[in-house]
């Protein structure tokens, strides 16, 4: 019987002890004398959100399937069991086993947000493992990082010994053989690495080294070991048919963010939003098969009594076969208590219909993303939705029986003027008006529109890297006068407006676009007592501020200035099949509001056809 690393007492203390105890349904035990590598798959926040992420269940079936490796989940503790841990001196461990995580043979940590960076730092201190690469041994884990953070992984450079570029599915088997081919040959932590860098999409930060001009951008970026690449290429699955999927995944005891099996239905978007990073970064466009798909709905449900099952993709109804997929999801959870969920659909009347057929609508809100008040924004993002189609989607959506709808909104966005952030209190109040032309006693009820804006944050690989950002005041400035805008509509009552932390944003802006100086603030604001910093209780602006100023970074530097076009970024070295030209051609259309068509509409040459995959290749079938 397993022996737990956390006794009673501390158990009975802290909050949700079952986020740390294992033991779930479909959690993968193996006897760890039988196998080569162990591997502790991190997500590093709690334990609710980390078991929401459909990457890590993805990745922890795959490696599990290897009779050779034994991967094991580890997630952030919770800041009461944090304290614990540091005043009883126990080590991180991993959920499975319970053995410490610097027994492992690997640490892999997904990045999926820049304000998750610091609880990376505690994840590691925790474990007993050093901080800084450059100062572990042979008896250390090897710390590799992956996920959309990864496309500019330079702010953590110095922490992680590898990164993997692009889908797990891809080469994770060669990097795997290739250290246990180095395990079993006596070989040491430094000849792995050099072993690793030689696998496409595997990043060695260590073996590289940036130079800088004068003003603070960069000079270049270049390999010192001879065997690193120049650049290191993205890796994509040219087919979803045959990627690995987990038909058991782990169910947790306790309530989580997204409790539902999840079915990954398509990878990468057709849309082309210009402020998109996920967009470009997971082009080609794939669907699955819906043959496929059905069997992993049934034999998912089946396995983990999940009571609702979600499509998750960019942009679900665009997967050619959502009718037929959706039909079957109906007539299999039809009698059994299961719900269907469909986030990320367009606007539009199939959409719709499809909604009302799988939604009770006295207890759901529809969810739509304009994320412009005005038509020439949303040209500048390439939306490709015209305030027609919202108001005629709105319209369906009241007449079908909804009377709940949040709309969601960036403000910040590049060329945007004090009219186009009114325009977002007058969309909204044109929603409302749409619901009270509906006849008095076929309404359901008050209508309640509520509006939600975030702040824009460049991100890499998008059109528009090269954008600058503001300052704190300046995004609160900008959100009052949106505040002020919707206290002038016709239908207020009906309206209610909020907006995402301004402060968070400046951080976000920050590690999104930095370089391996920006790592510095990081442990520093981790040494001042950051974790959790996506956590608004958590949160603490001053202890940033403060590592911004104990290490000399400069926030306006990476923040309030435009980019120039032949400025090279901490990024150049990572090649996505989408061009840097095409980027940048992007940019030049967004100034001048000009609309590009979807993949499907029209190619725009990318670059993403490297991959002779997905919508690439559709119209040559």
């Amino acid at each position: 019987m397993r022996k737990l690393a956390l006794n009673d007492e501390i158990l009975l203390k802290i909050e949700k002890p079952a986020r740390y105890i294992g033991g779930e349904v479909n959690s993968v035990m193996k006897d760890p004398e039988s196998i080569d590598i162990r591997f502790a798959m991190c997500f590093p926040d709690v334990y609710e959100i980390g078991m929401s992420h459909l990457g890590i269940q993805i990745l922890y079936d795959m490696f599990n399937r290897r009779e050779d490796v034994w991967c094991e989940r580890v997630y952030s503790p919770w800041v009461d069991l944090d304290a614990v841990m540091r005043e009883q001196k126990i080590p991180l461990f991993a959920l499975e086993s319970q053995d410490p995580v610097k027994e492992f043979d690997f640490l892999g940590i997904t990045l999926q947000y820049e304000m998750c960076y610091t609880n990376i730092l505690q994840i590691l201190d925790l474990s007993g493992i050093p901080l800084h690469a450059d100062v572990r041994t042979d008896s250390d884990p090897i710390v590799i990082g992956g996920g959309p953070c990864a496309y500019n992984p330079e702010p953590l450079a110095e922490f992680f010994d590898l990164f993997y570029i692009g889908e797990g599915e891809t080469v994770y088997d060669q990097l795997l053989d290739a250290y246990k081919a180095n395990k079993q040959a006596g070989g040491s932590r430094k000849e792995f690495l050099e072993m690793a860098c030689r696998v496409e999409g595997i990043y060695v930060p260590s073996f590289y080294r940036t130079e800088y001009h004068e003003d603070g951008t960069i000079a270049k970026v270049y390999p010192v070991y001879p065997g690193a690449p120049e650049r290191v290429k993205k890796q994509a699955a040219v087919t979803m048919a045959d990627t690995p999927y987990p038909k058991d995944p782990v169910v947790p005891y306790i309530k989580v963010t997204q409790d539902r099996v999840v079915l990954e239905v398509q990878r990468g978007c057709i849309r082309g939003c210009r402020f998109c990073q996920a967009g470009m970064i997971y082009r080609p466009t794939r669907e699955r098969d819906v043959e496929q798909l059905k069997e992993y709905a049934y034999q998912m449900i089946k396995s983990t009594g999940h009571e609702e099952i979600s499509l998750s993709s960019l942009s679900t109804s665009d997967y050619s076969e959502l009718k037929e997929l959706v039909d079957f999801l109906m007539e299999e959870c039809k009698g059994k208590g299961i719900n269907i969920s469909l986030p990320s659909l367009r606007i539009d009347a199939f959409s719709l219909d499809v909604m009302s057929r799988i939604q009770d609508v006295r207890k759901s809100s529809l969810t739509f993303a304009p994320e412009a008040g005005s038509q020439r924004m949303r040209n500048v993002i390439n939306k490709g939705l015209t305030e027609e189609d919202i108001i005629h989607g709105a319209g369906q959506a009241f007449e079908g029986g909804w009377n709940k709808v949040k709309l969601y909104f960036m403000l910040g966005l590049p060329t945007e003027t004090e009219e186009d952030m009114e325009a977002i209190a007058s969309l909204a109040d044109r929603v409302a008006r749409r619901y009270y032309e509906i006849p008095k006693e076929q309404r359901n009820g008050k209508c309640q529109i509520t509006a939600s804006s975030s702040f824009f944050i460049p991100k890499p690989f998008t059109p528009f890297q090269w954008a600058r950002m503001f300052t704190n005041e300046e995004y609160i400035a900008r959100a009052a006068v949106v505040k002020h805008a919707f206290l002038n509509q016709l239908n207020k009552k009906s309206l209610r407006y909020n907006w995402h932390d301004a402060e968070v944003t400046v951080l976000e802006g920050v590690f999104a676009r930095g370089d391996r100086r920006t790592g510095a603030v990081i442990e520093e604001a981790y040494r001042l007592g950051c974790i959790y910093d996506s956590w608004t209780e958590c949160f603490d602006n001053e202890k940033w501020m403060k590592a911004f100023e104990n290490t000399g970074i400069d926030i306006e530097f990476y923040n309030l200035r435009e980019r120039k076009a032949d400025e090279i970024f901490p990024w150049d070295f990572i090649d996505i099949g989408v061009t840097k030209e095409f980027l940048r051609k992007e940019w030049e259309r967004a100034m001048k509001a000009e609309v590009t068509p979807n993949c499907r509409s029209k190619c725009s040459g990318c670059g993403a056809a490297v991959w002779k995959g997905g919508v690439c290749v559709e119209s040559k079938n």
